[in-house]
C-alpha cells in the first residue's frame, strides 16, 4: 500500500503544498503569521494523536475542537479569505499574457497617462503639499470611489496640484485613477493596522498601504511633512523615490 502512488497522488501533495505556502505568504502580509503557525502544530498534532496513535477519547475531543475551530477560523480571518478569492476571481494572470503582445503605441500612450502623474508628484513634494493617489490595476475600487466625489476628468497635471491644494475641499483623501482618467477625489481608503509602520508615517501612509493590502492597485503618497514621495504596492513600501524612479515603478 505504501507503493501505491500514482501520478494524481503527487499532485494533490503539490496542490496542498502551494495552498499552504500561499496561506503563508497572505498571514504573513497581513501580520498573523504567529497564529497560522500555530494552526498548522494543532493539525499535526491531532492527526498524530487521531491517526497515528489513535487515542480515542483525545481523538475525539480534537475532532470537536476542529469542528467548532473551521467556523472560529473564518470568522477571524475574513479579511484573508475575502482577498483570497477576489485574486482567484481576477484576471490579473490572463492580462499579463496579452499584456506580451501589447505594441509599442499602446507603451506610448501609457507614458502620456503617467507623466503627468509624475510631475504632479514632483510639483506637491517640492511645495510640501500633501497628496495620496490611487492607481487602478485588474481589481475594482469602485466601492471606494462611491465613498468620494466623482470626477471622471483627463489626467491634467495642473488639475491634480489643484485638487490636493490645500484649500481645496478635495484634497482631504485618497485621488482614484481608473482607465487613464482621474475617476474620484476626496475617498475614504481602509487603514492598515500593521505595527511594524515607522511611526514617521502618517495616515496618509497607512491609507495607501490599506488598499495594497487590500487591492493590487499602486498608491503614491507625497508626505505634507518631508515632501518625500512613497509608493505602497502588494502590502510593501518603496520610500523616498525621485521622478525616474517613480515613473520606472508605475510603468512596469
Amino acid at each position: 500500500m505504501f507503493f501505491d502512488f500514482s501520478i494524481m497522488d503527487f499532485i494533490d501533495i503539490l496542490l496542498v503544498a502551494a495552498l499552504l505556502y500561499y496561506f503563508y505568504k497572505l498571514m504573513k502580509e497581513s501580520g498573523t503569521i504567529s497564529i497560522f503557525t500555530g494552526i498548522l502544530v494543532f493539525i499535526v498534532l491531532w492527526i498524530f494523536v487521531s491517526r497515528v496513535l489513535e487515542m480515542r477519547l483525545l481523538g475525539s475531543i480534537f475532532d470537536q475542537m476542529m469542528s467548532v475551530g473551521v467556523l472560529a477560523l473564518i470568522i477571524i480571518f475574513q479579511e484573508e479569505i475575502k482577498r483570497f478569492f477576489k485574486t482567484l476571481g481576477s484576471h490579473r494572470h490572463f492580462r499579463k499574457i496579452s499584456d506580451i503582445f501589447s505594441n509599442n503605441k499602446e507603451k506610448r500612450e501609457d507614458k502620456t497617462v503617467l507623466l503627468p502623474i509624475v510631475m504632479a508628484c514632483m510639483s506637491l513634494s517640492q511645495q510640501k503639499v500633501g497628496a495620496l493617489i490611487v492607481v487602478e490595476r485588474d481589481e475594482s475600487l469602485g466601492e471606494y470611489m462611491q465613498s468620494g466625489d466623482i470626477i471622471d476628468a483627463n489626467i491634467n497635471q495642473r488639475l491634480i496640484e489643484n485638487i490636493f491644494f490645500k484649500n481645496s475641499p478635495l484634497h482631504d483623501g485618497a485621488l482614484i485613477v481608473q482607465n487613464g482618467r482621474l475617476m474620484a477625489a476626496s475617498c475614504i481608503l481602509p487603514v492598515s493596522h500593521e505595527m511594524n509602520i515607522p511611526r514617521k508615517l502618517g495616515l496618509r501612509h497607512r491609507a495607501a498601504l490599506g488598499i495594497s493590502q487590500e487591492t493590487d492597485a499602486i498608491a503614491i503618497v507625497v508626505s505634507e511633512e518631508t515632501g518625500s514621495i512613497s509608493v505602497a504596492n502588494k502590502g510593501k513600501f518603496k520610500l523616498g523615490l525621485n521622478a525616474q524612479q517613480l515613473e520606472s515603478l508605475l510603468s512596469r
